[in-house]
């Protein structure tokens, strides 16, 4: 397992892989993790340490298992650089192919909102099976990690988990799962949005046309938009065309209370 830092101080390093350790009840590092604090070199250097450790880790013990990198955006010189955005997000795509393993990126969002940063947010979302992201829950002393992206799977069927800082621990602890009914209701919000951008565009559509539009908006594969087809179906989001039953228009979306 390699962990690299190249946001925070060496003390900080530290101290999260401290924490990391005591969480999992060792005293001192197993000879099969490494952590490297990135932040003393130059960007370009930094991606050069992590290509030439992991191809000696992977020798040194047949394999890796996974990769963090936190985070991906002091790689380059910026996420708005595209040809470097580009490059950086190709390079570890090839990397996590050669060394059969799993390399896991944090990328801030955007201050307005939740969309990742620059095109280099953008190439990940491209390119990355899977997109988690952090949020303050309503009550702001817990966080929530909610699915953006699964590829193969439905993000919005993804339970939502919870965690929030134990001051007796001394970490961040794990809260369960969100209610059942909070994710349902997470999956409607979202299609209804969905919904109401479609529609905003036009009056009518034919199933394979929402289906399309559908893994467009959500990035999802084509079993996945059928199935919430259906679901809009179900909870009157949308419905078929009284006039013609080839086509699906926008439900009462007001008389559903959404």
């Amino acid at each position: 397992i390699l962990f690299y830092d190249t946001e925070q101080s060496e003390v900080q390093t530290y101290k999260n892989i401290t924490n990391l350790l005591r969480r999992c009840g060792r005293e001192t590092m197993p000879e099969y993790l490494k952590a490297y604090c990135l932040t003393g070199m130059s960007r370009k250097e930094r991606l050069q340490a992590i290509i030439q450790s992991m191809d000696k880790f992977h020798y040194q013990f047949r394999g890796i298992h996974m990769v963090v990198i936190d985070g991906i955006a002091d790689l380059i010189k910026g996420a708005n650089d595209e040809t470097e955005s580009i490059a950086v997000v190709e390079e570890l795509y090839r990397l996590a192919g050669i060394y059969n393993t799993c390399i896991v990126t944090i990328l801030h969002f955007i201050p307005s909102g939740l969309k990742l940063r620059g095109h280099l947010g953008s190439e990940l979302q491209r390119k990355a099976a899977a997109i988690l992201s952090i949020e303050k829950d309503t009550d702001p002393s817990v966080s929530v990690v909610k699915a953006l992206k699964v590829r193969d799977g439905s993000p919005l069927d993804v339970p939502i988990m919870q965690f929030a800082w134990d001051k007796d621990a001394g970490m961040h602890v794990y809260l369960g799962e969100k209610p059942k009914e909070e994710k349902e209701k997470r999956k409607e919000d979202e299609l209804v949005a969905v919904a109401r951008d479609i529609f905003g565009r036009q009056d009518f559509i034919t199933y394979v046309d929402l289906a399309e539009q559908i893994q467009a908006i959500l990035d999802v594969k084509e079993r996945t938009a059928k199935s919430y087809i259906k679901f809009m179906r179900e909870k009157e989001i949308i419905r078929k065309d009284p006039s013609n039953q080839s086509y699906y228009i926008i439900g009462n979306l007001k008389q559903a209370g959404l």
